[in-house]
């Protein structure tokens, strides 16, 4: 072998042996550093458990405390606090298992000092049992605690009620006055009703500690005490409670009894008040107003003994078999009200039998005071008539009027006898009430003096009256004197005016059936000269009229007429005759004009005087349509109230302002125009004519004049119609120009 390969072969195992060591080196290095990091978890370990075991033995320190409050808010905060100290346990309970789950592993890995290890984890494990039991245990304890101290809290509460009250039933108060005691009995109904919620709260109470007892609670002894020093402060309070209210309720009836008796004296002051009086009436109506006053006064009495003297006599006897301990001050104060009970019913008899004697002297005087009235009243009512009759102005207006009066008068005096009787009972009457000597008579006004005055001034008013008669006499027989000559003139002249009425009416002075209407027109305003000339007559009458007036004449026994009613009938009397007048000249004109005859209008006339049945001159609407009716006008039957359109048709034309009459003027008017309402014009005339001529020809023979005309209207045409001349100069026989005539008669 070379030593270069020597050289190199010893290099390799130099290596190999360096490699060697070193990795014997890494390997004891690993071992140490496995050991160490082995040794450093298990001190690791015994410190955590050390650190825990501290804190199981701090927390220990606490749950074994035996401060378990010593009141209510005490027990409250302790038990939040182990509340918290619980939730703490539970939040370390991780941490604890983390050192138990450390410590199993370290034993599992057969490490050194694992014996330690085992001896210390049952040890760590005991130490937190124990403290978890600690725990409960003082929770529990907490729990105890806090039902104890709400117990205590409820009896020491009922506990300061019942003190409270028992100073309140204690008290001495009993009230002085009615009011109060009312007052006070109410309070202690309030206090019963609050008490019976109180006992049912302290058996609740009492129920509640039986609870706690039966669940041994910790303080169960003195759950027991107090639940027996409060039972026993309950019962003292009842006691109390009740001798307080029969104390009340004695107090109350005796206040009761006194505030009854006050009430029934205050009564008997005030009745006595009332019988102190000394006023027995000062006449009959006062004093029977008096005895009325007593009556019902007694009334009261006899009502107050039955009411308020039975009711405080029987409260009395009540309370004195009561044994009330105000026994003697109650029949002490009965006896007193009963002393001026009996006072009172005396003194009211006496006043009662005052009262009487009154109505009886004054009834006396009464019956003289009402004759006294009845007669002054009656003998003053004879008096005011006769003052009347004899003072009433003698104004009359006959001479039998004023005899009358004048008999009256003797009459009157015939009776003043009777009269004078009366006046000396009246003064008889008067002597007895002077004598007992009292005030004026309240029934009359009157008295004996003015009645002496009123029978002087009688006798002054009787020669008076016989003077103003006397004058009356001669008055009234000068007023006879005019009323008879008046009386005679008037009748003169009414008689005259009736009398020229009829002639102006009836027609029968004027032969209205023979004469002419020209002949009656001439009648008729000789006979209106004639009413002109009776206007002076008229004027002598209204003088005399004047002079009664002035007279005061208001009547006239010797005629029935006026001065304005004569002139009114002269002045309708100068009407009519104007009218009649105008009417007749009407008529001359429409026979002249319409060929109406003469015998026509006599008829229309005639007709309407003989429906004018009170000769005025005019028709009422009725007897306007009778009239129409007898001249042959075929108007229509209806009822009253109706409406009747012809009838009105014919009043538009005669009567258009409706004032309900048609005058004679009217009348004819309608007449005249109803006669000749056809005719229309000269030509409708002729064509008339030539209708009633044979062949249309322009002459009409006497023959068809009477065969189609009225003997009137035939009479009126032979009369007034000029014989036909033909065109060669000759005259027809029995033949009439009606052309000419009908010319002639419209140019007229």
């Amino acid at each position: 072998m070379t030593s270069s390969a020597f050289d190199t072969s010893q290099v390799k195992d130099k290596r190999d042996t360096i490699n060697s060591r070193f990795q014997k080196i890494k390997s004891m290095a690993a071992s140490r550093r496995a050991k160490l990091n082995e040794s450093h978890r298990l001190h690791q370990f015994f410190r955590d458990m050390d650190d825990e075991e501290s804190w199981i033995k701090e927390k220990k320190l606490l749950v074994s405390s035996e401060d378990y409050g010593r009141d209510l808010t005490g027990v409250q905060n302790l038990r939040k606090k182990h509340k918290r100290l619980e939730a703490e346990l539970a939040a370390h309970e991780p941490a604890i298992q983390g050192v138990l789950d450390t410590g199993k592993k370290l034993s599992d890995d057969n490490t050194i000092g694992q014996e330690e290890i085992q001896q210390r984890l049952a040890q760590f494990v005991e130490h937190w049992k124990e403290l978890k039991q600690l725990a409960t245990a003082r929770g529990q304890r907490l729990e105890e605690s806090l039902e104890y101290q709400q117990f205590v809290a409820n009896v020491e509460e009922e506990e300061a009620w019942i003190n409270e009250k028992m100073t309140l039933v204690a008290s001495e108060d009993y009230g002085d006055t009615l009011a109060a005691i009312q007052g006070l009995l109410k309070k202690h109904e309030a206090f019963e009703t609050d008490f019976t919620v109180h006992k049912d709260r302290v058996s609740d109470v009492c129920t509640n500690g039986q609870d706690l007892v039966k669940k041994n609670n910790h303080h169960e002894e003195n759950i027991s005490s107090k639940m027996k020093g409060l039972n026993g402060k309950v019962s003292d309070l009842e006691k109390a409670a009740a001798q307080r209210k029969a104390k009340l309720d004695e107090n109350s009836a005796f206040l009761q009894f006194n505030w009854k008796a006050d009430v029934v004296e205050s009564w008997i002051g005030e009745k006595e008040n009332s019988l102190k009086t000394d006023d027995y009436g000062r006449d009959l109506s006062s004093v029977q107003t008096l005895l009325t006053k007593q009556e019902t006064f007694d009334a009261g009495l006899q009502a107050f003994q039955q009411e308020g003297i039975a009711n405080i006599t029987a409260l009395k006897d009540q309370l004195l078999a009561a044994k009330h301990i105000q026994s003697k001050a109650i029949e002490a104060r009965h006896a007193s009200l009963m002393k001026r009970w009996s006072q009172l019913l005396a003194n009211s008899a006496t006043r009662k039998k005052k009262l009487l004697e009154a109505q009886s002297h004054f009834r006396k005087v009464e019956d003289l005071f009402l004759t006294f009235a009845k007669k002054a009243s009656a003998f003053n009512s004879w008096f005011e008539n006769a003052e009347e009759d004899l003072t009433d102005p003698v104004r009359c207006n006959s001479l039998e009027e004023i005899k009358a009066l004048r008999e009256a008068h003797d009459a009157f005096r015939s009776s003043l006898s009777s009269a004078q009787a009366d006046f000396n009972q009246l003064a008889e009457l008067d002597r007895q009430i002077k004598s007992f000597r009292v005030a004026s008579n309240p029934y009359t006004w009157f008295t004996m003096e003015a009645l002496e005055e009123t029978w002087r001034n009688l006798q002054k008013i009787i020669k008076e009256r016989e003077l103003e008669l006397q004058k009356e006499q001669r008055r009234q027989e000068e007023n006879d004197k005019l009323r008879q000559e008046f009386a005679q003139h008037a009748n003169a002249f009414h008689q005259w005016i009736q009398e020229t009425r009829t002639y102006l009416l009836d027609g029968s002075c004027m032969v209205e059936e023979s004469g002419t209407l020209e002949s009656q027109l001439e009648a008729t305003k000789r006979k209106h000269q004639e009413i002109r000339a009776m206007r002076s007559q008229l004027k002598k009458i209204e003088d005399l009229g004047a002079a009664m007036e002035e007279a005061l004449i208001l009547d006239n026994k010797y005629t029935e007429h006026s001065t304005v009613g004569l002139a009114q009938q002269w002045d309708q009397l100068d009407q009519l005759g104007m009218r009649m007048q105008h009417n007749l000249e009407q008529q001359i004109q429409a026979r002249n004009t319409t060929g109406v005859t003469e015998e026509a209008l006599k008829e229309f006339s005639m007709m309407f005087k003989h429906f004018d049945k009170d000769k005025s001159g005019r028709l009422n609407h009725q007897e306007f349509k009778s009239c129409l009716r007898s001249l042959g006008y075929d108007l229509p039957m209806v009822e009253e109230g109706e409406p009747d359109p012809e009838f009105e048709a014919i009043l538009d034309t005669v009567d258009p302002n409706r004032d309900g009459h048609v005058s004679l003027q009217e009348y004819m008017a309608f007449m005249i125009s109803r006669e000749t309402e056809n005719v229309k014009s000269s030509e409708e005339i002729e064509s008339a004519f030539r209708a009633l001529s044979s062949e249309g020809k322009p002459y009409v023979t006497k023959e068809e004049l009477y065969q189609n005309l009225t003997r009137e209207q035939a009479d009126y045409c032979v009369s007034h119609m000029k014989p036909y001349v033909d065109g060669k100069g000759r005259e027809l026989p029995t033949a009439f120009d009606y052309v000419e005539f009908t010319r002639s008669l419209f140019v007229n």
